[in-house]
Order: structure tokens, then sequence, then C-alpha cells
């Protein structure tokens, strides 16, 4: 098994110059009536509108384009429930690289056409019976295609952290310092990249993640020290966040960062949806929903606070989303 390095704030700022010309610079929006409702000040980044409608191309970008040209001709292989996997799909279509993506067959309908519209190989599988991990290995060793992890990678994290590096030069630029900043927790890539531009621009800012319930590992990590599992693969409406465990190296930069992490229900999920819909005109999925919901349902204290929480994903299936209105 290969050991990588953690990154570090350098590594975010190359990703940096890798992705101009390629990924979006998402906005951050703010509402007074978000505003009103938490007596804060809220600036939601909204990487939504980023390529793929979430911020999993950043990572993807970042390490399909430092392949070499013989590991391009052999092609990509991901495990994602959707979101990474289009992300790598859509990086190895403008790379010209062939992707073949490990999906579960219940990923959102939305997520699966997303795949295969860019041009990737699907391949399904049953996320309680069997292993991603181990069915995406075998096609790498069968195939040669280089294995592109979802979130334990240096290149991924270091792509995703370019999310961070963003909102705090902008944020820097209005002239506004960031008290708190919420992130969505999966497998800890996002919010581990974030953590690092965090670290190096804005250290005073207390970082929050939000996971959804049955799903808290990191809560459950934090509290005891080492990497805790989730006994479950399904079961939330937050398909997105539904990692096993945390990462090796997200782990090992998020527990000497993180402030606390919030455990949110389906239902904080979905009334953060219409909250976002009604107020931002931002289309969020469940688990893009996360961090707005820590913030709306109290779980994160934020009154008084000047606070960034990340939108993270709006790849919804329409029924999910007509729930989340009605």
């Amino acid at each position: 098994m290969t050991t990588h390095r953690l990154p570090d704030f350098n590594d975010v700022t190359a990703a940096a110059a890798r992705l101009a010309g390629h990924a979006v610079r998402t906005p951050l929006l703010s509402s007074p009536a978000l505003d009103e409702l938490t007596g804060a000040r809220i600036l939601v980044k909204a990487e939504p509108l980023q390529r793929t409608g979430s911020f999993k191309f950043r990572g993807a970008w970042n390490a399909l384009s430092q392949l070499s040209e013989a590991q391009r001709a052999r092609g990509v292989v991901a495990f994602s429930s959707g979101n990474h996997a289009q992300g790598v799909a859509e990086a190895a279509r403008l790379l010209g690289v062939h992707a073949i993506i490990v999906m579960p067959s219940d990923a959102p309908a939305i997520k699966q056409r997303g795949v295969i519209a860019r041009g990737a190989e699907l391949r399904l599988y049953d996320r309680e019976t069997e292993s991603r991990e181990a069915i995406a290995r075998e096609i790498s060793e069968t195939t040669g295609a280089a294995l592109i992890p979802s979130f334990d990678h240096p290149h991924i994290i270091a792509g995703q952290g370019t999310a961070g590096l963003e909102l705090f030069e902008d944020m820097a630029a209005r002239g506004l310092r960031a008290d708190t900043l919420v992130c969505c927790l999966g497998g800890g890539g996002l919010i581990g990249g974030i953590n690092l531009a965090a670290a190096a621009l804005s250290p005073q800012t207390e970082v929050w993640g939000a996971e959804p319930e049955g799903f808290d590992d990191h809560a459950r990590s934090l509290v005891s020290g080492r990497r805790e599992r989730n006994a479950r693969q399904s079961g939330s409406l937050c398909d997105a966040l539904l990692s096993e465990s945390p990462g090796a190296l997200t782990f090992a930069i998020n527990q000497t960062r993180l402030a606390g992490v919030a455990v949110i229900s389906d239902a904080d999920a979905l009334h953060a949806m219409r909250a976002a819909f009604e107020h931002l005109k931002l289309v969020l999925e469940p688990g893009g929903a996360a961090a707005l919901a820590a913030v709306l349902s109290g779980r994160v204290e934020v009154k008084g606070r000047t606070v960034v929480v990340i939108a993270s994903g709006g790849n919804v299936d329409p029924a999910v989303f007509a729930r989340a209105l009605a």
C-alpha cells in the first residue's frame, strides 16, 4: 500500500494554478433573510455552481492533470456515490482519458446520468454487500488504470482546498474576517483542504464539520482520538456524505484543526435545502446542505458572528428536491 505525505498550503496554491481557466471561481452569496434567521452574518460558498455541480471537480482535475502521458493512456478508475464520479468523468473527458466509475446502484439517477453523459464507463455495485474499494482495486490491477480516490490523497485534498483559498481571498477583498466556517464531512477531503487554507490565511477562524445522523464517524473519532467506522453504508438522504470512516490523511489534518462536528438529521437537511432555494435561489442536494443545516438548526452557535457556510453540491434528484420544497 502506498503511503502518501500530508499535503500543505503550498500544494493548495499549486492546485489553484493548475485549476486556473478550468474550474469556476464560485461566489460567496449572502441573504438578509439568512442573517435575520441566525442573528449572524452568513456568507455561502456556492459550489453547486462549480463544474459538474459540486466541489469535486477541483480535486479530480488536480489529480488527473498530474498523471503522466503513459498513465493517461491506461485510463483511470474511481469509486464514488456520484459527485467525485462526475468530477473524475469531467476531468477525464477534458483530458481525453478513459474513465471507469464504480458507483452504488442506489446513487441518485441524476448523478448516474451525469457520469454517462461525460463519456465514462459506469460499474454499479450493491452498497450493503460489496466493497467499492475492492472492485476499483481489481479494475486497476487488471487494466493498469490509475486509481483516483475520492478523498484520501494529497492531490485530491489540495484540489478541494482551492475552495478555501478562494473564499479567504474573497473575504479579505471585502475587508471581512470569518469567525466561523462550517463545512460538510464525508471522507474529510474538502474540509481537510479548507483547513490547510484556513491555517495559512485565517488561523483565527473556527472550523466546524457537519455530518448526518447515523454516520457521525468524525464526531466519534474526535472524541476517541482514532478513526471510527460507521456501522451502516446506507440509510440517509445525505448520500454524498456516507463514507465508511475518516481518511488517514484527512483525519491527520482535521483532528488538530476542527473545533467540533455538528450532527444533522435528514429533516434538517431538507429544511436547509428549502432555505437555500428561497433565500439564495440556490439548488442544494441533502449532503450539500449539511453545513447550512448545522447553522440553521442551531447545532453550531453562530449568533453575532461572521460565518462562512460551504454549500458543497447541488446534484439532487427532482423527487428529493420536491420533498424539500414541500
